[in-house]
C-alpha cells in the first residue's frame, strides 16, 4: 500500500469520525503541555497548528496573544475547527511549503499517523518552515508499533528510536523530552512521547 493510499484512510477515517473525535478531545485539560512549549515562545510568536484535529489547540493559543494558523488534512475536522473562530487551513502534511515562517510549529499526535519514509520528508519540510531558533513540539503514542490501529495508521517511537530517527537530520536539537499518560477519559495507560526540538542555524 502506498503512503498516499495509507494517508487517504486515515483521513477517510476522521472525514468519517469528526464529530466524535471533536468530543473526545475538545475539553480535554492539556494546558500543561501547552504552556510548556509555549514558555519557549515570544510573546505574540506566530504558531503553526500542524495537524489542528477539531482546534482545541490552535484556540488555546490563540486566546493566550499567540498569531495561529491551523492545518489539517481532514476537510470535516477543519469545519469542526473553523467553527472554534480560528483561521484554518485544509493541508495536506506533504504539502507545507514555507521558509523560515513560524516561531513555533505544534504537531500534536498529528505527524504520528505518517509511515517512517513520509515522517522523514515531512519533517524536513517542518525544520524549514521554522525560524532558526523556533521550536517544533511533537507528540507520538510510546512503543515500537509501525501500522495500522483499526483505520489510522501509526509510526510509534521510544526514545531510543526517536533519538536513532532523528540522527539523519541537521540544524535541529532536541530541547526537553518526557514521557505522559493519555489525558482522555479512562485511556490513562496509553503512554506519549513529547518531544520539543530548536532549529539551529547552520550557517
Amino acid at each position: 500500500m502506498s503512503g498516499h493510499e495509507t494517508n487517504q484512510k486515515t483521513i477517510d477515517y476522521y472525514n468519517a469520525h469528526a464529530e466524535d473525535f471533536a468530543r473526545s478531545t475538545a475539553s480535554v485539560d492539556f494546558h500543561e503541555v501547552q504552556d510548556r512549549f509555549l514558555s519557549h515562545l515570544p510573546a505574540g510568536a506566530k504558531i503553526l497548528d500542524f495537524g489542528c484535529g477539531a482546534g482545541r489547540d490552535a484556540k488555546y493559543f490563540a486566546e493566550k496573544g499567540y498569531e495561529v494558523l491551523a492545518t489539517d488534512g481532514s476537510e470535516e475536522l477543519c469545519k469542526v475547527a473553523g467553527g472554534a473562530g480560528i483561521t484554518v487551513r485544509r493541508m495536506l502534511f506533504s504539502e507545507l511549503d514555507e521558509t523560515e515562517s513560524y516561531d513555533g510549529i505544534w504537531a500534536c499526535a498529528s505527524i504520528l499517523h505518517l509511515c517512517r519514509e513520509e515522517l522523514a520528508d515531512v519533517l524536513r519540510k517542518m525544520i524549514r518552515a521554522a525560524k532558526t531558533d523556533g521550536y517544533i513540539y511533537m507528540s507520538f503514542k510510546y512503543g515500537t508499533f509501525e501500522g495500522y490501529r483499526v483505520e489510522r495508521y501509526f509510526t510509534d517511537f521510544t526514545e531510543e528510536s526517536f533519538a536513532d530517527f532523528m540522527a539523519q537530520f541537521d540544524g535541529i536539537r532536541l530541547v526537553e523530552q518526557w514521557v505522559s499518560s493519555d489525558v482522555r477519559p479512562g485511556r490513562s495507560e496509553e503512554k506519549w512521547l513529547n518531544s520539543i526540538l530548536q532549529k539551529r542555524n547552520t550557517n
